[in-house]
């Protein structure tokens, strides 16, 4: 067996159409001894990987296949007759012969995946009708009243209750249907609905030992909380406003980027303010600085409803709840609006990986001892997270399939959402979730019995609806497994993620800044770290997330400069040996990490300017302090303080993608990692990058490799006065090239490239050069990114349009190698 594909129920609505923690996670990855494919004129990534990763844990039990719907499967010929015919072709085996040997795995996933599409169209009118299960679940208005139907196959009666019947549900018990869906229609009273808008409602139901509770209805699309009553339990909220309140939407979403760069923010702490903030307050304080840094993506974290705000979203207890923390269902869609209006799409970081085990707010309260037939979660063992302590779905499962999907299409058409950052998805693939588990990079480790081929399934569905619906959506995978196709289409037989996570490189980083002097950095590892990753699969880097800010650990800029960070940030005074290198080092790898990491860059609200201290959400260790859960934003805005060189070279590196697109080129060549010099020399485009890591040593006429022959000038420059830096390399001066050895003959180049030109190179810092085309000889500063062009006060929405408009006569199309 490869894995535990049943689907334990038949369609719950039968032929009804439908109308058109972290903290408490643990997380603890570690990326060791990856192979670095170094270039000899070739493009050249590895897909051999070697992960150690411990935070997650549960037991695999196979599950005994009595579905009926299985049975339709077997005895439905034309169904299988068709469907092995579409696995004859599995297009990811073509680009990578090492997947041959797993062929019938990938076999059987695809078969599996064409059987299930099938009975969505036997029996829900196909995949994205399936999907829009939040139409008939829940409570909807409907001609005459309002409609509730809740999915409870373990009640024995059932009740709806709230503010409309007095907490008395004697009038109002529901009916069951023999898929175990519970409904009741409450009409209208003279001309009003029985049950008004944002009024509180709960779903009572007896279950089998006589006990009756109240639970929040599973589909609920708002839930409250009495905040002067602490550890009050959340109420549902039917959620229903006149159109006069609804919010309607303005502006279109932004075309979808080559390359994303991200940027990761928390509504709730991103006020400067010890408190919780605003959706709107976002809007219109947050989302401008993110546009004017040259960001064009925003990712959202803590969307959906979680009871427990330490939890930093990842322990969802509502899933088509906004989180009320922050404002109403119309704020966060103002906010995705206004995100629109500059140009930027917003991702949600969305938690289908497990679900809250808090009982009284969230979806476990449905959980009554059941068998896994007639819940959303796995009984027993694999039901349960020991290590995150939170329930684990049934992904085999007809309805946790239509609850999941549909609230996938929920988010993307309710809320105009552009995609999804998947969490947990290593912890969704493997029965052992990861836990313990040190991936050699043997094949043997993702195609096995310890393959969760439901998940698996459940992703591809997933994927494919989202590209269905929306097909410049962007989804992103947090993996860190490396699983071979997660980031390749489902047509191919792949998983259909169009990015994964590189969740070594901020291990790696770590790992330096803690355990290794400055002189024993090695050019090699960080290269080969940065660019392993797994050809035709894409890849988000990045230097630090929330991840690093945590209570307990530090971040980047902590890490580098720690307690001077207090004392030591003016400008009135000369900065001192710490501070100096850590705004150095800061800047070169945030830069590097962009340039070499991926094919998108994601940065964590406030990391791009340095932020102080660690991030510790209100709880009873810190006397319940929102003190340490905000963003110093003044900081930045201070003239007199060093954090604005950090912000400004942040703006700059973006900038530079945004008008050479290196991030989507696919030539990306390392020329040089040397080890005496510690200087790293690569091409990615037609740009030449040059990272000097050395602590002292300032390299006059250093020779560095490129392909093609010319004029090269300054792009970026990160000791530029404007970032903080010493000033030492000049930005008038042009660096012609000289051909090195025989054309078409690598090995008698000077590091396998044809021609060369020579550097100044101060000790810390990264210098870009760009090729000079002839028509740009009026303008000789036409493509050196500076400070002044970032800071300006009109930078923020017209500055991507800006950007095009300087280059529009510049060739950024870098050809192949």
């Amino acid at each position: 067996m490869l894995g535990s594909l049943v689907f334990l129920h038949t369609p719950a609505l039968g032929s009804l159409p439908l109308s058109s923690s972290k903290p408490a996670r643990n997380k603890q990855h570690l990326a060791i001894q990856k192979p670095i494919g170094v270039t000899s004129g070739s493009q050249k990534f590895l897909g051999h990987q070697t992960f150690l990763f411990a935070p997650r844990i549960s037991i695999y039990r196979k599950v005994q296949d009595s579905s009926t719907i299985s049975v339709l499967v077997t005895d439905d010929s034309s169904t299988m007759t068709s469907t092995e015919e579409d696995t004859d072709d599995i297009g990811i085996l073509g680009s990578d012969p090492g997947l041959e040997k797993y062929k019938d795995h990938f076999k059987y996933r695809v078969r599996k995946f064409a059987e299930q599409k099938a009975l969505f169209e036997k029996y829900e009118r196909g995949l994205e009708e399936f999907a829009q299960g939040y139409l008939k679940f829940g409570l909807n208005r409907e001609e005459g009243g309002v409609m509730y139907r809740e999915w409870a196959p373990a009640a024995q009666e059932a009740q709806l209750i709230g503010d409309f019947n007095g907490w008395n549900g004697a009038n109002h018990n529901m009916e069951k249907n023999q898929f175990g869906v519970w409904s009741i229609k409450v009409p209208d009273s003279g001309g009003n609905p029985a049950i008004p808008h944002n009024s509180r409602v709960k779903f009572r139901f007896k279950h089998g030992n006589g006990v009756w509770v109240d639970r929040i209805p599973a589909w609920i699309k708002y839930a409250t909380v009495d905040p002067a009553s602490f550890g009050a339990p959340y109420d549902g909220i039917y959620w229903d406003p006149p159109s006069s309140e609804r919010y309607q939407f303005k502006y279109p979403r932004p075309p979808k980027p080559k390359s994303p760069r991200i940027y990761e923010a928390h509504v709730g702490m991103s006020s400067s303010e010890p408190r919780i903030n605003s959706y709107r307050e976002f809007a219109d304080d947050v989302l401008p600085r993110i546009r004017a840094n040259n960001y064009n993506t925003v990712q959202l974290m803590a969307v959906m409803e979680h009871s427990y705000y330490a939890s930093f979203g990842y322990h969802v207890t509502n899933f088509f709840a906004v989180s009320s923390r922050s404002g109403t269902p119309e704020d966060l869609k103002y906010l995705i609006d206004k995100a629109h209006s500059l140009g930027l799409r917003v991702l949600m970081d969305v938690v289908h990986s497990h679900a809250s085990n808090n009982v009284t707010d969230g979806l476990n309260g449905f959980d009554v001892g059941q068998n896994s037939q007639e819940s959303y979660f796995h009984t027993g063992d694999r039901g349960y997270h020991k290590l995150w302590d939170s329930r684990l779905f049934n992904y085999a499962n007809w309805e946790v399939l239509r609850f999941l999907l549909s609230n996938l299409r929920w988010w993307l058409e309710e809320f105009k959402f552009d995609g999804f950052r998947f969490d947990g998805v290593t912890s969704m693939l493997y029965h052992h979730h990861g836990v313990n588990m040190a991936f050699t990079g043997n094949y043997d480790e993702y195609f096995s019995e310890a393959t969760d081929v439901d998940a698996v399934l459940y992703l591809m569905l997933a994927n494919s609806l989202i590209h269905n619906i929306l097909p410049d959506a962007t989804v992103i995978a947090e993996d860190v497994s490396g699983m071979p196709g997660l980031g390749r289409p489902v047509f191919e037989g792949g998983i259909g993620f169009e990015y994964r996570l590189a969740m070594a490189i901020p291990d790696k980083w770590i790992d330096y800044l803690k355990n290794k002097n400055d002189e024993d950095w090695s050019m090699k590892e960080i290269s080969w770290s940065l660019t392993n990753r797994r050809y035709t699969e894409k890849c988000i880097s990045y230097a630090e997330s929330h991840d690093q800010a945590i209570v307990g650990d530090k971040t980047m800029a902590f890490l580098l400069m720690d307690k001077e960070m207090y004392s030591g940030m003016s400008c009135l005074t000369d900065a001192s040996p710490t501070i100096d290198r850590g705004i150095a080092l800061h800047k070169m790898i945030h830069f590097i990490t962009m340039a070499l990491g991926g094919e998108g860059y994601l940065n964590f609200m406030g990391n791009e300017f340095g932020h102080p201290e660690w991030i510790d959400f209100p709880r009873e260790g810190n006397g319940w302090s929102y003190e340490k859960c905000r963003r110093q934003w003044d900081l930045v805005e201070l003239e007199h303080l060093r954090y604005k060189f950090m912000n400004a070279f942040d703006r700059a590196m973006n900038l530079l993608d945004d008008k050479f697109l290196f991030l989507a080129s696919t030539k990306q060549i390392v020329s040089s990692t040397n080890e005496e010099d510690k200087v790293i020399v690569f091409e990615r485009g037609d740009l030449v990058f040059v990272f000097n890591f050395h602590p002292e040593n300032t390299y006059d006429g250093y020779k560095v490799g490129c392909d093609l022959p010319g004029k090269y000038r300054v792009a970026l420059d990160s000791d530029a006065s404007e970032f903080g830096g010493h000033g030492r390399v000049g930005h008038d001066a042009d660096h012609f090239t000289s051909p090195e050895g025989i054309p078409g003959v690598p090995e008698t180049n000077f590091n396998n490239r044809p021609n060369s030109f020579k550097v100044l190179s101060p000790p810390r810092t990264c210098v870009v050069y760009y090729r000079v085309e002839e028509k740009e000889e009026e303008n000789n500063d036409i493509n050196l990114v500076s400070a002044n062009e970032t800071l300006t006060a009109d930078a923020g929405a017209k500055q991507k349009e800006s950007a095009y408009v300087e280059v529009h006569d510049i060739d950024t199309n870098p050809s192949n190698v």
